[in-house]
């Protein structure tokens, strides 16, 4: 029976000249996964990580002429084609995500800034991701040139995906016709974030709530949750609204595949003495339920707080300097992977950087993070 990583990502091809190879490319695809399970960021401390977890690379790998060099790693990471280690990473997550009926997935982009290089005039790269807010885990990703592109960038991402079902939410880049209307085609509903891009939308939904939040709703049919949050010294305050009765902003509304609500959420929070209010609108294609739609709204910034914060902070993206050829790319897909692997470990009940240090200093620990995929 093959493993689950030998049965997704044996399709990577290598272009190496056989006669030539002293590696196998699953050997360095392994030492890659396993550098990075134990908390090494670059080329030559992922060799290090090989070296002193050799016998575990044995378990899984052949190695027959042993460990390869970080040159090699290098070399051969930077030369495989992104798109197709993106198919493998998205074809593994289809097997081992079990699918959930209204799952919230957050789609949002972050720019891997260490891979900026100056000398040879390379833009950082932009990755776009689909994050499962549920099970905290990467579902896919693709790389735009720059933060604008993510609006071709999003349907490219989707066409990936089974999200038949789910609730996918996007912030106001997003707000795009194409959009909405491939993630009604793909069977699934949203909840997107309006701003000035879409400006006289987002000036009618505006005016739609302030006219009815004077009139305390006054004959206008809508739902209404609230959540308060406190710890810290802060307060924070969540009120969500959302009404289907869209009659005065129709000639708006129904240009958009699948808009069958509007809804407003308003953020108070109190530190030190102080309030700030933060307003944000959404269209959506869900029912008029208040408590679903602050869901959505809530967890929509899992994908800040629990991926791009964490790959900063436990991963050092940024600080990475990885950079030849598509490393940054395959490496943003690696990254992705192994967070997902100690995401669903769930023996040990800590951080993901606490995770990694723990695989480092433990074979055994490691080994069951690896055996996720193996």
């Amino acid at each position: 029976m093959l493993s689950a990583f030998n049965e997704h990502f044996s399709p990577i091809p290598d272009h190496r000249q056989q006669s030539k190879v002293e590696h196998k490319l699953h050997d360095i695809l392994l030492t890659l996964v396993v550098g990075v399970i134990c908390g090494a960021d670059g080329w030559e401390s992922i060799e290090e990580v090989a070296h002193n977890k050799i016998e575990l690379l044995k378990k899984y790998g052949s190695f027959e002429n042993g460990i390869p060099v970080h040159d090699t790693i290098a070399r051969v990471v930077s030369s495989l084609e992104p798109q197709t280690i993106q198919s493998c990473f998205i074809n593994w997550m289809k097997s081992a995500q079990e699918e959930t009926h209204g799952e919230v997935i957050a789609i949002d982009g972050k720019t891997v800034r260490g891979s900026y290089d100056k000398k040879s005039k390379k833009s950082a790269i932009h990755m776009v991701s689909a994050f499962a807010a549920n099970n905290g885990v990467v579902l896919g990703q693709v790389k735009t040139a720059e933060k604008s592109n993510e609006i071709t960038a999003i349907p490219a991402l989707l066409d990936l995906l089974d999200i038949k079902g789910s609730i996918i939410t996007i912030d106001a880049m997003g707000c795009q016709k194409a959009i909405t209307k491939k993630i009604l085609h793909k069977e699934a509903d949203y909840v997107i974030a309006v701003k000035g891009n879409q400006g006289h939308l987002h000036q009618s939904i505006k005016d739609f709530f302030e006219i009815c939040q004077s009139d305390k709703f006054k004959n206008v049919e809508h739902a209404y949750h609230e959540e308060v949050d406190s710890g810290h010294g802060r307060i924070e305050v969540r009120r969500y609204w959302i009404t289907d009765v869209l009659t005065s902003i129709n000639d708006l509304t129904s240009q958009w595949d699948g808009l069958v609500s509007v809804g407003m959420a308003e953020s108070e929070r109190h530190v030190d003495g102080k309030i700030s209010k933060e307003i944000r609108y959404f269209i959506c294609s869900i029912e008029a339920d208040a408590k679903t739609f602050g869901n959505a709204v809530r967890k929509h910034w899992s994908i800040e707080n629990q991926l791009h914060w964490v790959l900063d902070v436990s991963f050092n993206e940024d600080l990475s300097r990885v950079r030849r050829s598509n490393a940054a790319e395959n490496m943003s897909v690696i990254r992705h992977l192994v967070l997902n692997l100690l995401k669903l470990e769930k023996s040990c009940k800590k951080g993901l950087k606490a995770k990694r240090f723990k695989a480092a200093l433990d074979t055994d620990y490691a080994d069951k993070v690896l055996q996720l995929i193996y």
